[in-house]
């Protein structure tokens, strides 16, 4: 029989306390809509029961930055039709898109250790690995959002496929702006996760590739996402919460395939 590790009370506790309030001031700030905001707070008890309460933290650094790259000059984008929602708010769908993988994560690596029962041995997905996979979902995600909601203040824009100079709000289209801040997400996304796991948890750290393939992975993730509007997107093959789980999926296995090159 299946043995599932049952959080003791204070982590239950505090998790559960953590996501309401995070949930409720992501409502009341308009982050988030109340779809959003109830799936918000599902994602992050999956996470900190299942996955580690360190991850929660990085959610919070993730959902700060989100709600500054939105609200970057917010009034220019509603003007121009480019912003989420009626003032940048997101719905369950976004939350969806960009947490699934995460929360996928969490839930493996729990039931990985329920599996093993005790013997880290037979733990096929142990929180190590989790855990640098997991940092790499929110960096994809980080990067994606800083290049959509401040790369598009850049007009010159140009599809990655082609290069060729294009319309901002096309799906597939690139800046240099755009590429400069989700590069700059990623680098410190995977930045506070190495300083994080290195002050407070270092059975999670596995030295500097921690920090530097999740970096690297979290932009090319980005990239993917681009490729993908350029491509399936704009044929119509998937959408644009379709491309940010595809790219983010992407991304994430691309630092696990890094990780077992480094070996």
């Amino acid at each position: 029989m299946l043995a599932l590790p049952i959080p003791d009370t204070v982590t239950l506790v505090g998790v559960t306390c953590f996501c309401l309030v995070m949930a409720g001031i992501s409502y009341y700030k308009r982050v988030f809509d109340l779809s959003g905001s109830l799936s918000a707070f599902i994602v992050g008890m999956v996470i900190g029961i299942c996955g580690n309460v360190l991850w929660l933290l990085l959610l919070l650094v993730f959902l700060l930055s989100s709600f500054g790259a939105t609200r970057y000059r917010l009034e220019w984008k509603r003007a121009k039709g480019f912003q989420e929602g009626r003032k940048g708010e997101r719905n369950w769908r976004n939350i969806a898109a960009n947490g699934a993988i995460p929360t996928l994560i969490a839930f493996a690596s729990f039931v990985s250790e329920a599996v093993a029962n005790g013997n880290p041995a037979a733990n096929v997905f142990p929180k190590d690995v989790a855990s640098f996979m997991f940092v790499t979902a929110v960096a994809v995600a980080a990067a994606d959002t800083a290049a959509s909601e401040i790369g598009i203040v850049d007009p010159r824009v140009y599809l990655i496929t082609t290069f060729r100079r294009i319309k901002r709000g096309t799906d597939g289209g690139v800046s240099l702006t755009g590429q400069l801040v989700a590069f700059v997400a990623a680098a410190y996304t995977s930045a506070i996760a190495y300083v994080l796991f290195a002050a407070l948890d270092t059975d999670l750290l596995a030295g500097p590739r921690t920090l530097l393939i999740p970096m690297l992975s979290g932009f090319l993730g980005c990239q993917i996402d681009s490729v993908i509007g350029a491509t399936w997107e704009r044929s119509g093959k998937v959408g644009k919460l379709g491309n940010n789980f595809i790219s983010i999926a992407f991304g994430t296995l691309l630092a696990l395939l890094f990780a077992l090159g480094s070996l």
